[in-house]
């Protein structure tokens, strides 16, 4: 923390050098300013056009040329003009150079000190002692789970409100089995944070491991809860799986795994519940052929490819067809890819996680697939000029085993 304020003076040296500056041309700018006005000879100019004027007024009078009214009007007209002049002329008494330096120092300390506040309510030095804190243990030659967890809960007890040091503590206190600080943790981020669907998921799920895998009233509130506001929330609905397996109903056990497979962005989660819905299928009595099919295919999009008629003749039937589902919210790599020839169309292919390029980016993470298939003569997965293709969509993802989504390709890119 010591670095850290340092870093904070030596970034507010710029914003002090640039109140002082002014002052050490205060002196320069003074003189200039005096000097400028001593030799100031406006007025005097002013004087002499008038006299030059109301010499002439004066003359023409004498020649005939205006009447006494006009004299009198015009006379009064150059009065008036060397008046306003004059009056424009004056000026306040120069100060002193030195005079209001005094607030210079004073805008210096507010400014530190409106810094350090702002920091103080806007910035993240709880953050950074967590931090501190955290990798004191790692480098510690003797650092463990419990090392750290003494740690941090003294931390918790300088910075009670600071969400971060309680999310830090409450897988330690879960991981450690200690059910009681674990639940602590996970209810003072819910009061700080919200009721949020991925806390209550926390929540439910740690009073169900605490209540030997029995649901009851509480916990089923919790869940109906946490559905009602994200329906697909994955730890509840994995949660669900468990208790469902348990009861011995299988089919619901891989429903809500597979909606948890969707949900979840960590392959390794998800490789878990898929071992769930297999051994749920193998107490269903289903062959291994039938569960290895039906776990790699999961939800997913049909798809019914043709090729325009007009078009037909622009390929020939040894062109690679790439059928590829995208996710619409994303420019991220494809969902799933699926590979044919020309010659084999009108077909119908079903994309799903089997037809997933990595565990990062699979059909059944997403509610909706956009939908792009092309024709490529010379084989390559990158568009060409020339390819022809097709698409649709905001296309449902789900069960495969309904109506196929039409995709004619009948477009050249160019």
């Amino acid at each position: 923390m010591t670095l850290l304020w340092a870093a904070f003076a030596l970034l507010l040296l710029p914003a002090a050098w640039l109140l002082i500056a002014p002052l050490r041309g205060a002196r320069r700018l003074h003189d200039a300013q005096h000097e400028f006005e001593s030799n100031d000879r406006t007025a005097e100019q002013n004087v002499a056009i008038y006299q030059r004027r109301l010499a002439s007024l004066e003359a023409a009078l004498e020649r005939g040329d205006i009447d006494q009214p006009r004299f009198d009007e015009d006379r009064l007209d150059l009065e008036r003009s060397l008046l306003e002049d004059t009056e424009n002329l004056k000026r306040a008494p120069l100060k002193a150079a030195a005079d209001g330096r005094i607030v210079v120092p004073v805008l210096l300390v507010l400014v530190v000190v409106a810094s350090v506040v702002w920091y103080q309510r806007e910035g993240a030095e709880g953050d950074l002692a967590l931090h501190a804190a955290q990798q004191e243990v790692r480098e510690h030659p003797q650092g463990s789970r419990e090392m750290m967890i003494e740690r941090l809960e003294e931390e918790a007890a300088r910075q009670p409100g600071n969400v971060n040091v309680w999310y830090s503590l409450f897988p330690l206190y879960r991981d450690a089995n200690r059910p009681t600080q674990a639940l602590d943790a996970i209810e003072r981020l819910i009061e700080m944070e919200g009721r949020e669907p991925s806390l209550l998921a926390q929540k439910a799920q740690l009073q169900y491991f605490v209540a030997q895998r029995q649901m009851n009233d509480e916990i089923r509130a919790l869940v109906d809860e946490t559905l009602e506001l994200d329906p697909r929330q994955p730890t509840v609905l994995g949660m669900l799986g468990i208790n469902a397996f348990d009861e011995g109903r299988y089919e619901d056990a891989i429903g809500h795994w597979r909606r948890a497979i969707a949900g979840y962005d960590d392959p390794g989660s998800a490789a878990a519940l898929r071992e769930g819905i297999a051994a749920a299928q193998q107490r269903l009595g289903l062959s291994q052929d039938e569960i290895e099919a039906d776990v790699s295919e999961g939800p997913g999009v049909r798809v019914e490819v043709s090729l325009a008629e007009a078009l037909r003749d622009r390929v020939d039937d040894e062109a690679t067809v790439f059928v590829v589902a995208h996710d619409p919210d994303g420019e991220g790599p494809p969902l799933a890819v699926s590979r044919l020839l020309v010659g084999e169309l009108p077909a119908t292919v079903t994309l799903s996680d089997a037809n997933a390029m990595s565990d990062q980016g699979r059909i059944s993470q997403v509610n909706q697939a956009r939908l792009m298939v092309r024709v490529s003569p010379s084989g390559q997965a990158t568009p060409q000029p020339g390819d022809l293709f097709g698409d649709h969509d905001a296309v449902p993802v789900g069960a495969t085993d309904g109506d196929a989504v039409p995709v004619v390709i009948d477009r050249v890119f160019e």
